[in-house]
């Protein structure tokens, strides 16, 4: 009899425990956010920066957590404007310009021992068939894994790409 009670407190705390480790981690990582000519909001990307972007547009990079507790990624926090970040740059025949933003996250998610560096706003006049990672390219030093993940942008971080962590209080809901 005892044998069955310990089995069945083993099993229930078995089953249990996966639920509650679920929402203590997830990733961060460089999300991928686009607003086409004349948008306002972030759109997360859905495919990765092997696009064409449109001439007017603002790609948005942001280093981001997510997780299965929390599965969207915080897009940049300043909103897409063109006119702010392209305004002054005139048009070129045969080439395009597309805003750049590049937002590099909240203090909880800096890597140990590293700063977080400034937010990037800049304008790229590219060729007119330059994909999202053209242009990012064209804006910053870009550090990637042969499979085209972003890992680092301008130095940062400086040496991981894509680690899970612990989730951070700021993320969980309240």
């Amino acid at each position: 009899m005892k044998f069955k009670i310990l089995l069945a407190v083993l099993i229930a705390t078995t089953f249990s425990i996966p639920t509650s480790n679920a929402a203590e981690t997830g990733w961060r990582y460089w999300g991928y956010f686009q607003a086409a000519p004349g948008a306002t909001k972030w759109t997360p990307a859905m495919t990765g920066p092997t696009v064409n972007v449109a001439d007017g547009s603002v790609e948005g990079w942001a280093f981001t957590f997510s997780s299965d507790a929390i599965p969207d990624a915080k897009a940049p926090k300043i909103a897409p404007s063109f006119s702010t970040i392209c305004g002054k740059t005139k048009a070129i025949a045969g080439k395009k310009r597309v805003a750049v933003m590049v937002d590099f996250g909240s203090a909880v998610l800096r890597p140990k021992g590293e700063s977080t560096p400034r937010l990037i706003q800049k304008c790229v006049v590219a060729d007119k068939s330059a994909l999202g990672i053209d242009v990012l390219g064209a804006a910053v030093k870009v550090r990637a894994e042969g499979s085209g993940f972003i890992c680092g942008i301008n130095g940062y971080p400086a040496k991981e790409c894509g680690v899970e962590m612990k989730t951070p209080k700021d993320y969980l809901k309240k």
